[in-house]
């Protein structure tokens, strides 16, 4: 019985450029498109550089674009998004190529830091644990965003960030947002007149590229909506 092949076409090279190059690849049932990838690096291309660490959808390592769309490869089945067995694998977009599949995340990550995304607690805080009631509005508007794992699904996918690469992208918004919105933090208008610049949260188009490939579901959107909102009333009262 003949064999059913994947026809896949997989980008290679590293910052100064490249090019898709071409492979033939067993078609299995239940494949994932990080198990396609891994196989052509096992059997056909050693050199293949890509990244993966849980294979589980926990870590989201092994971000890629796939058939143009950025995925969590270990998630995404090639039946699904292949049903003609043709597959092309990329690199995530707005993002360095370091060498084929694997991208610099510096950047991702700098404007985290831009974005004040690091929990700074509130002079004279409490040595115990703070209570915060999981009904309260702001818990809850927290709770909406909280569980981003920074796999940059959603810069890849921002257009604003495609033409504007100052634009501090949706996850940076979207944990502004989650610290925003927590009680003990005791840096908000600093975190307000960060994202409030020209490449902060007014910047954004409200496309929802972001929330329709978050691979969490969740809808950094509405965060950022919720940033923008915030930082116009802290404006209005000279806060910031």
């Amino acid at each position: 019985m003949k064999e059913t092949t994947l026809a896949m076409s997989v980008w290679r090279g590293d910052a100064a450029g490249g090019a898709f190059r071409d492979y033939r690849v067993p078609a299995r049932p239940g494949q994932t498109v990080l198990d396609v990838v891994t196989w052509i690096q096992r059997h056909i291309d050693p050199g293949l550089s890509y990244r993966y660490a849980c294979r589980v959808g926990m870590c989201g390592t092994c971000a890629m674009t796939v058939n143009g769309k950025p995925r969590w490869t270990c998630r995404t089945l090639v039946g699904t998004v292949a049903p003609d067995l043709r597959l092309s694998v990329a690199p995530l977009a707005n993002l360095p190529v370091v060498k084929d599949l694997a991208c610099d995340m510096t950047q991702f990550f700098d404007k985290w830091r831009r974005a004040e995304g690091r929990f700074q607690a509130a002079p004279g805080s409490a040595a115990d644990f703070a209570v915060v009631p999981p009904e309260s509005a702001a818990r809850q508007a927290a709770d909406a965003g909280i569980e981003c794992i920074g796999c940059a699904v959603c810069y890849a996918a921002c257009d604003v960030v495609s033409w504007n690469p100052a634009y501090l992208g949706p996850a940076a918004l979207n944990r502004a947002w989650t610290l925003v919105n927590d009680v003990r933090d005791g840096a908000q208008a600093a975190r307000l007149a960060a994202v409030a610049g020209d490449a902060g949260c007014h910047a954004c188009h409200s496309h929802q590229s972001c929330r329709e490939h978050c691979p969490k579901q969740l809808n950094p959107t509405a965060a950022i909506a919720g940033l923008k909102r915030l930082a116009t009333l802290a404006a209005l009262k000279g806060e910031i």
